[in-house]
């Protein structure tokens, strides 16, 4: 039976499997190292002794995908991991082509070849790293009585705003693909469950072509009830982010610095805060950023990426949460104060907003005066019924798991996914 080359014991018969990375001959030896997602192996074949597995050797090629049994061996000369299996068979699974990609190929090319691109180790740590951080935010919510929902993705109006929405038929009616699974979340908390997150596939039709946006990424959303201020929910997303980004660290940390130069900071709590307010004056003052007053009321890309040097340069902190925000440019369904503002949030990590949050407007006649403000009254009549009976004041916030895993790594949206969707992009 095969085992994972990482938990191949040594001094005992075992069997691997993985794709021939490299094949070195020399007058005495054939070396081969073996790869798995798990690690690798050299595998060791003295040609006097071991004729047959040496003419075997000679017809294999680079990825070829072999089976071999074997002892393995310590052997301090052996500088990968100090160990070498002395094989008894070797045998060929699987054969390959010449590949047709090189490393240092543009990314459209290397996303035209992604199965192959995927065998790198940078881009094989950035899925271990994904899969880490996504572990350890579910099992934070978990341990805190969190309920795990999957929402559907085909609903009969858009999730919002009606804009950016991939429209499609259905049996003669139309259907919408969802944006965010908010509706439902509220549903929830109208249900009674109290606290529930989803992670699962979000669509946005926009046609943008930056390095960090997508038309269909993964969501990690989350909703909660019974909270006091927005500033519960601030509170949460910051323990949720430092928990995951402690199990990277500490799981990854090393290979991340070594492969992509980049340190894992396990942030501090709090997060720094600031009003928008705030953020436009110490902006000005402190790096000349000049924003006109009509734009002063949501965030700009060149302030968002000044947010992130401020935060550094201020108070030596990667996050940073700014509130206050003008009305116009948040959701209806967020909660406002006497004044009419918006009780919610964003945040920023390195330069970059990766978090829209609020309290929800949960009192049915507030919430529908709301909707029918910007004209939406008519087209989430289903999801304002949710209000109608009863509904805890809660709120919660979404995250995108693909940008989060770009701005650990400092690499683009396309890296960071397994497999890229934009608006050039259906295949693979």
């Amino acid at each position: 039976m095969r085992t994972r080359i990482d938990k191949a014991p040594t001094g005992k018969p075992c069997e691997v499997c993985g794709f021939v990375e490299n094949l070195r001959e020399t007058g005495r030896m054939f070396f081969l190292v073996l790869r798995d997602a798990s690690g690798k192996l050299q595998v060791t074949v003295e040609k006097s002794s071991m004729p047959a597995l040496s003419a075997m050797c000679a017809e294999l090629s680079p990825e070829f995908v072999v089976r071999v049994r074997g002892v393995i061996n310590e052997n301090t000369y052996v500088k990968l991991g100090g160990r070498e299996m002395v094989p008894e068979s070797i045998e060929v699974l699987s054969k390959a082509e010449p590949l047709p990609l090189q490393p240092d190929a543009h990314i459209d090319t290397r996303l035209d070849h992604r199965w192959l691109d995927l065998r790198e180790d940078k881009n094989l740590l950035i899925f271990k790293a994904q899969t880490t951080l996504s572990e350890a935010m579910r099992s934070f919510l978990l341990e805190r009585g969190f309920l795990e929902l999957h929402s559907p993705k085909l609903i009969g109006a858009a999730s919002e705003s009606g804009a950016d929405v991939f429209e499609l038929g259905y049996f003669g009616g139309k259907a919408y693909l969802s944006q965010s699974p908010q509706f439902y979340k509220q549903m929830a908390m109208a249900a009674g469950f109290d606290a529930v997150f989803e992670q699962g596939p979000v669509f946005r039709a926009e046609k943008s072509h930056t390095n960090r946006h997508a038309t269909e990424f993964t969501g990690f959303d989350l909703e909660f009830a019974y909270i006091d201020s927005f500033r519960d929910v601030m509170a949460l997303e910051a323990e949720l982010l430092q928990a995951g980004l402690r199990a990277v660290a500490e799981k990854h940390g090393a290979d991340i610095e070594r492969l992509f130069g980049i340190k894992t900071v396990v942030p501090l709590l709090p997060f720094p805060e600031l009003t928008l307010r705030e953020l436009y004056e110490k902006l000005e003052v402190i790096y000349g950023l000049q924003t006109p007053p009509e734009q002063r009321g949501d965030l700009t890309t060149e302030a968002e990426r000044l947010a992130g040097k401020l935060s550094m340069d201020e108070y030596g902190h990667e996050f940073l949460f700014l509130t206050d925000f003008a009305p116009e440019g948040r959701a209806f369904y967020h909660m406002r104060d006497e004044r009419g503002n918006p009780l919610g949030f964003d945040l920023v990590w390195r330069g970059v907003e990766i978090t829209t949050g609020a309290q929800r407007e949960h009192r049915y006649e507030r919430l529908a005066a709301q909707a029918n403000e910007r004209g939406l009254g008519e087209d989430v009549k289903f999801y304002l019924d949710f209000f109608r009976y009863g509904c805890p004041p809660h709120g919660g916030f979404g995250l995108g798991l693909d940008r989060l895993t770009m701005l650990l790594l400092g690499v683009t949206i396309k890296e960071a996914m397994f497999l890229f969707r934009g608006p050039g992009r259906l295949t693979p």
